[in-house]
């Protein structure tokens, strides 16, 4: 079977526009968590949120590309042009092809359309509305700037959306649909009628005082996850494309896990069943031994039952042996569908550079677990290969393996 390896990347995050201006935050430690400013959230019993700054979508996108999107297509679009960018591509239209992971499409437009309608004498919604809610749009509009005919599909696997559009690329290319395909995840989900729901579900850090130690994985003191926002993108090439073309490569993409915990819709199963099953499916067709990560970017959410479950998976299919095991959502908050490419992005740049990003916000990790959380400062070691987490209501779970090329 042909090697995949990546031959680009792209991140928008709350830490920073950009790759290295993600990269560079995370490893520093720094938190992009802060009072939300997009909107009034003083009726709100959470008020917190990893939103991009200094966002102004005319400064990346063509103007008429801003009126007819949505803030995640945005940076989806922006994600993918970076890496599209890195990787000096020559698109190949028919053999050339898009798969998008987001979990909440365009609620945020959504919401503040129905608010406007509701509150409005005349009763208009603009023509754009419904190409601006859909999630395929992201990636239709990428296809249309850049003329790829191939393979398009859109994948909603709640918060494994942005891992499991990396393992439908993966197939499409070892089925030979395609030669290069780009795997992008987006997700902008910051409006009320999102945070009343995952609030009066108990799902979010109230931290409103404190918003910067507001997201703190595997931490004793943990009381729930933060939004983020967000967009990631990877372009994927078969190594044969890749090496004829002369194309620079970052890293091998190894394997894709894929299960279900087939117990609950918002639950993770008591005894992380799935997680395990993943992570365990994904060694196997890596050709790899557990010994063999040397890092693993975990799901690490913060929230209290979600990290404890994922810290007994990980010490079941790691034993003894447990690599270094970090989370950067206390930095960017859960960028959902966006987290699954970002936090693979990083993944792949902590086997570039031997560095293990911080769990920031980590003072008191999970007694007697056994795993080094990286806490707080970053770490030299020795990465050759490591492994990226991503797990969603309805039990879903997806695992992906990078490697050095």
């Amino acid at each position: 079977m042909e090697k995949i390896v990546i031959t680009g990347m792209g991140a928008v995050t709350p830490v920073g526009i950009g790759v290295d201006n993600y990269w560079n935050s995370i490893i520093e430690g720094k938190c992009g968590i802060d009072k939300i400013q997009s909107f009034d959230v003083s009726e709100l019993a959470v008020q917190i949120a990893g939103e991009v700054k200094d966002f102004n979508p005319s400064d990346y996108l063509p103007k008429d590309v801003v009126r007819k999107t949505d803030a995640f297509m945005q940076y989806a679009y922006i994600a993918a042009e970076e890496a599209l960018a890195q990787s000096g591509l020559e698109i190949e239209p028919e053999r050339t092809g898009i798969v998008m992971g987001t979990a909440m499409s365009g609620i945020s437009t959504i919401a503040f359309t129905q608010e406007a309608l509701t509150g409005a004498s005349h009763k208009k919604v603009g023509p754009r509305f419904i190409p601006k809610i859909l999630g395929n749009i992201a990636a239709a509009n990428i296809a249309i700037a850049h003329n790829i005919q191939g393979p398009s599909y859109t994948i909603s696997t709640a918060c494994s959306s942005g891992g499991d559009a990396i393992n439908q690329a993966a197939m499409i290319m070892r089925a030979g649909k395609a030669d290069v395909m780009i795997a992008v995840g987006a997700e902008s989900a910051h409006c009320p009628i999102f945070i009343y729901s995952l609030a009066n579900a108990k799902a979010l850090s109230r931290n409103n005082d404190d918003p910067k130690h507001a997201s703190r994985p595997f931490d004793e003191a943990r009381d729930g996850f933060v939004i983020g926002e967000g967009g990631g993108a990877l372009i994927l090439e078969t190594e044969s494309h890749a090496k004829k073309r002369g194309a620079k490569i970052y890293g091998e993409l190894l394997a894709c896990g894929n299960t279900s915990d087939a117990y609950h819709v918002t639950a993770p199963h008591p005894e992380g069943r799935g997680a395990i099953a993943c992570m365990r499916q994904a060694l196997a067709e890596a050709g790899l031994k557990p010994e063999d990560i040397g890092y693993v970017n975990a799901h690490g959410t913060s929230t209290p039952k979600g990290d404890e479950v994922e810290t007994h998976a990980v010490r079941e299919v790691f034993g003894e042996n447990t690599p270094l095991v970090s989370s950067t959502k206390g930095a960017t908050g859960h960028m959902m569908g966006a987290g699954g490419i970002t936090e693979v992005i990083a993944c792949i740049k902590a086997v570039e550079t031997g560095i293990a990003p911080p769990t920031i916000n980590l003072e008191n990790p999970i007694p007697d677990c056994g795993i080094d959380f990286v806490a707080n400062e970053a770490r030299k070691a020795d990465i050759r290969y490591a492994m990226s987490n991503a797990f969603g209501f309805g039990g879903q779970n997806s695992s992906v393996i990078v490697g050095k090329y």
